[in-house]
């Protein structure tokens, strides 16, 4: 008989007030005022670790949102992804109170040096003993550019082509620059390392010149486990080359196939395999023991959903409320001198009252599910079996009780049809939870490993590119 496709389940954090369930953090109970406290991440792992998670999904954003009205303090006031505080500190407290619990942590490739991050993630591979991954992303935020010194928003497909090059960075000073057996320790001789076989890596590109040689040596993984959050034509080609999880999702289960099977295309392309690649999407579950329980729950939720908080977060260049609901949102832009395609997921034709419906309801589609255990085991292994979804990042609205509940009333359900593996299952680091035991490392087709023992140091790849002439010019 064939073993049922396991789900991987992480809950979506963020080390901030409001992540993406906005207006909620006043919720009786809720502990998300407590994100900077150390207590709150303890208490958070011990509830992952016992309650069937696999792993903590960490966002970040190194900006403030300040389209919205011009300005930031909506989000100020809505404690809206600030302050926020660094994710990456966060990991080792929650990693020496769990032996299970993988983290997959937030870094952007855009702004800051490629050595120094390299260090940090070799670092939290040992700490964790292989439990780490990295999502990595460019930054969207206009805020962010200006935060380092740039007048404005590098272009998008431009920032995957820096970040294509930063990975070679790392992947050159993670894979190439010590051999396993490098680290000796030899009392007898008083050497600890061997740098026969140690090397510079002598990195010189188009925007990064990196000597190394790196300064950790080799963790469980070597290269963390590459997630990123995707769905443009450069982020899909850019996964392709490098991504062993893709973060993404679809308001239909045709939409979300056909971005799955688009980056399962792009890494045949880049000579990997399409299984080489897993897919997690953004999931509400709202669960209860009877339908009627359930219910409430998303009613208060619903109900107590702040508009201002999702228009900030979608950084719309118009503020929708300010309109009678009854126009067009055609007829707004003009009045507000904002032209169409800058909010081009916005429909033109119809009502600002709709278009605000629109973009405050978008919360529950595809991957949402409200009701009995039953009902939510049900919906998931459709969203698995059907769509081909390997697994969640579990949407929080009320923090700890959306991951208690789903501990408690989910995880046993999901459990006793096979689709997580039983509380007694042995510690694996994330890669092998993901791919498989015997998988720590990446297989020999990723790109990273062109590097190993020492090859190919000098031996420049052909660069991702993506930019049109005019992004080129502009920059």
């Amino acid at each position: 008989m064939t073993e049922k496709k396991q789900l991987f389940l992480n809950l979506f954090e963020m080390a901030c007030v409001s992540h993406i369930t906005h207006g909620l953090w006043p919720l009786p109970g809720n502990n998300r005022h407590r994100f900077a406290d150390l207590d709150y991440w303890l208490e958070l792992a011990d509830i992952l670790e016992h309650g069937g998670f696999d792993g903590v999904f960490l966002a970040d954003v190194i900006g403030a949102y300040d389209v919205f009205r011009d300005g930031p303090e909506t989000a100020l006031r809505e404690g809206l992804q600030s302050p926020n505080i660094d994710p990456l500190l966060v990991i080792p407290a929650m990693a020496a109170v769990t032996k299970r619990l993988a983290f997959g942590v937030t870094f952007s490739t855009t702004y800051e040096p490629p050595f120094a991050f390299a260090r940090r993630m070799s670092t939290l591979d040992h700490l964790t003993k292989g439990r780490v991954g990295w999502n990595v992303v460019t930054s969207y935020l206009p805020n962010a550019a200006r935060n380092f010194g740039l007048e404005g928003e590098v272009p998008h497909d431009l920032r995957y082509e820096y970040a294509d090059e930063y990975l070679d960075v790392v992947y050159k000073l993670w894979e190439g620059s010590w051999d396993d057996d490098a680290v000796i320790a030899d009392r007898d001789r008083q050497v600890f390392t061997d740098p026969d076989k140690v090397r510079y890596i002598n990195h010189v590109g188009e925007r990064h010149r990196v000597a190394g040689p790196h300064i950790v040596h080799p963790s469980a993984q070597r290269t963390p486990v590459i997630f990123q959050a995707t769905g443009s034509p450069a982020g899909t080609e850019f996964a392709g080359r490098h991504a062993e999880v893709v973060f993404t999702g679809g308001r239909t289960s045709e939409e979300f196939r056909r971005n799955a099977d688009t980056m399962r295309a792009a890494a045949v392309r880049h000579g990997r395999r399409p299984d080489d690649v897993k897919f997690i999407a953004m999931a509400g579950v709202v669960v209860g023991r009877t339908e009627e329980e359930a219910a409430e729950k998303w009613r208060v939720y619903r109900e107590r959903a702040s508009v201002d908080g999702i228009l900030a977060h979608a950084s719309l260049p118009i503020d929708l409320t300010a309109f009678p609901r009854d126009i067009t949102v055609a007829e707004a832009l003009r009045r507000a001198d904002v032209p169409p395609e800058r909010v081009p997921f916005l429909p033109l034709e119809r009502t600002v009252g709709q278009a605000i419906d629109f973009v405050t309801g978008s919360r529950g589609d595809r991957f949402f599910v409200a009701g009995t255990p039953k009902v939510v085991a049900d919906e998931i292994e459709r969203w698995m079996d059907e769509d081909g979804l390997d697994g969640i990042n579990l949407r929080q609205y009320h923090s700890f009780d959306t991951a208690r509940d789903f501990a408690e009333i989910v995880v046993p359900e999901l459990r006793r049809r096979g689709r997580l593996p039983e509380a007694s299952a042995a510690p694996t680091t994330l890669r092998e939870r993901l791919f498989g035991a015997g998988n720590a490392r990446l297989p020999d087709r990723h790109i990273a490993t062109r590097y190993r023992g020492g090859a190919n140091l000098d031996v420049p790849i052909e660069p991702l590119r993506f930019r049109s002439t005019a992004d080129a010019a502009s920059f």
